[in-house]
C-alpha cells in the first residue's frame, strides 16, 4: 500500500439496522386438548446501528475497504409462543472527534468527542404473532403481524482531530520533530517533503496529571484550502485546536523566507474558515541552533511578528533548546483559552419531522392508509406502551402533516388509520 493512500479523513457509508421478525400463525396442537387456541410468538426486534469511539484509531483508513454495515434481523415468531431472537446490534468503530452528517443534507448529525456509545439507526420492531389478536370474539386469529423496517442511511463520516494545540507549518519546518521531543509520540520523520500523511497526536506532560494534546498537523502549502498538496484532508483537523503553534524554520536552510511563509499559510487558513483565521498563535522558531544572522534578517522577521501581536520563541528540536520554556508557556495560555469545540448536532427531532419526504394517503372503504418512507422508519421507532413514544407519535403525526392529509381525504371521527399494520380510530 502507498503512503498516499493513508489519508482517508472523510468517506461516505451505508448503514441499516435489521428488521424486525414477523409474527407467527401457530396454533396450539396437543393431546387430549381439542381447542388450544392461538400460539404464535412474536418476532425478534431489530439490531441496531451503534457507533464507538476507538480511541487507538487516528484515520478512517479502515473504511477504505469497508463501506456497508448492516444490523442482524430480528427471527420470526414460532408457534408455542416462542419469540423470535432479537438480532444481534451492529458495532461501528470510529477515532475519537469524528463527526457523521447526514450524507444527503450535510448536517451533523452527532460529534464523537465523548466516550458515550451512539446509536444511530434503531432496528424494526418486531411483529405480533396471531395470539395476539385473540379475542372474546375472535378466538382463532388467522392472521400475525410483519415485523417493521430498521431504519437505514447514508452518512459522511469526517474526522476532526481532538487536540487542544496544533503544530502548523510548510513542510520539513520541523514539526514532527518538535512534537517527539516534548510528548511521547512518535511520528515518522525525514529529510524529504510530506514525510507526515496523518495527523500524530502526543500527550505533552507538564506535571502531576497536568497536561494537553498537541496534534503535529502535516504540512500545508499554498492553495491548501482549494485541495492543493494534502489541502483539506488536513485542514480540518486544525478545526477544533484551542492554540496553534506555527512552525517555521528561522534559518532558512531551503531557501525561504520564514516571514513568507507565515504569510502564506495564513492565507490558506483564512480561506479555509475565517474563525480558524483568528484563533491564536505562537510562531516557533524552529532550528535556531543552524540561525546565520548574515543570511537571515532577524531583526526584520522579530518586527514582522510583533507587528502582528503574536509571540515569538526560538527553539531547536534538534537540541531540545527553548522546547521547555515553550511547553510552560502553551500551558499557561490554554488556562485562559475557551475548551475545545464541540459541535451540536443539527438535526433535531422536529427537523426530522419537517424532512418526512412523500407521504401519501389513499382510501379504502372506510379505511385510510398511510404510506411513505418516513412513516415506515417512523413506526419501527414507536413503543405504544410509552407515554412518552406516544406523545411523539402523536406530535410527528400532526407536524409532518399527516392528519392534515388524512382530513382532506375525508377522513373523520371514527375511520380506521392504518400505518404499516398499526390501526387506530380517528378522533380529531
Amino acid at each position: 500500500m502507498r503512503d498516499a493512500e493513508r489519508i482517508i479523513d472523510k468517506t461516505k457509508i451505508y448503514v441499516k439496522a435489521g428488521d424486525g421478525g414477523n409474527g407467527a400463525v401457530a396454533f396450539h396442537r396437543e393431546k387430549y386438548v381439542s381447542h388450544g387456541g392461538p400460539s404464535g410468538g412474536d418476532g425478534g426486534n431489530g439490531g441496531d446501528v451503534v457507533f464507538r469511539v476507538d480511541k487507538g484509531a487516528t484515520t478512517l483508513l479502515f473504511f477504505r475497504d469497508h463501506r456497508k454495515f448492516v444490523a442482524k434481523n430480528g427471527g420470526n415468531g414460532q408457534s408455542e409462543k416462542f419469540h423470535g431472537a432479537n438480532g444481534a446490534d451492529i458495532e461501528i468503530l470510529v477515532p475519537q472527534g469524528t463527526l457523521i452528517r447526514d450524507a444527503a443534507s450535510g448536517k451533523i448529525i452527532k460529534d464523537m468527542s465523548d466516550d458515550e456509545p451512539f446509536v444511530c439507526c434503531r432496528g424494526g420492531r418486531g411483529g405480533w404473532g396471531n395470539r395476539r389478536f385473540a379475542t372474546a370474539t375472535r378466538q382463532m386469529p388467522m392472521f400475525a403481524k410483519n415485523g417493521t423496517k430498521g431504519e437505514e442511511r447514508e452518512l459522511v463520516l469526517e474526522l476532526k482531530m481532538l487536540a487542544d494545540v496544533g503544530l502548523i507549518g510548510m513542510p520539513s519546518v520541523g514539526k514532527s520533530s518538535i512534537l517527539s521531543r516534548i510528548s511521547s509520540a512518535r511520528p515518522k520523520i525525514a529529510a524529504y517533503h510530506f514525510t507526515t500523511l496523518s495527523p500524530n497526536l502526543g500527550v505533552v506532560r507538564t506535571g502531576g496529571e497536568a497536561g494537553f494534546v498537541a496534534a503535529d498537523i502535516p504540512g500545508l502549502i499554498e492553495g491548501a484550502a482549494e485541495g492543493a498538496g494534502l489541502g483539506h484532508a488536513f485542514l480540518r483537523h486544525v478545526e477544533r485546536c484551542r492554540l496553534l503553534l506555527h512552525v517555521v524554520d528561522i534559518s532558512a536552510t531551503e531557501g525561504r523566507d520564514p516571514a513568507q511563509d507565515i504569510r502564506a499559510i495564513n492565507r490558506e487558513l483564512a480561506r479555509y474558515s475565517a474563525v480558524l483565521a483568528e484563533r491564536p498563535q505562537i510562531i516557533v522558531a524552529n532550528k535556531s541552533d543552524m540561525l546565520d544572522p548574515t543570511y537571515v534578517d532577524v531583526t526584520a522577521f522579530e518586527a514582522f511578528v510583533k507587528e502582528n501581536g503574536w509571540e515569538l520563541h526560538y527553539v531547536s528540536a534538534a537540541t531540545g533548546k527553548g522546547l521547555d520554556a515553550l511547553v510552560k508557556r502553551v500551558s499557561e495560555r490554554l488556562r485562559d483559552l475557551p475548551p475545545l469545540t464541540v459541535f451540536e448536532s443539527e438535526i433535531t427531532e422536529d427537523q426530522e419531522i419537517e424532512d418526512a419526504g412523500e407521504i401519501t394517503v389513499r382510501r379504502e372503504n372506510n379505511t385510510f392508509f398511510v404510506e411513505g418512507k418516513w412513516v415506515e422508519n417512523l413506526m419501527g421507532r414507536i413503543n405504544f406502551d410509552d407515554y412518552e413514544s406516544l406523545a411523539y407519535f402523536q406530535k410527528a403525526l400532526i407536524k409532518s402533516g399527516i392528519i392534515a392529509m388524512l382530513t382532506e381525504k375525508g377522513c373523520t371521527d371514527g375511520h380506521t388509520v392504518n400505518l404499516y399494520g398499526f390501526e387506530f380510530e380517528f378522533v380529531k
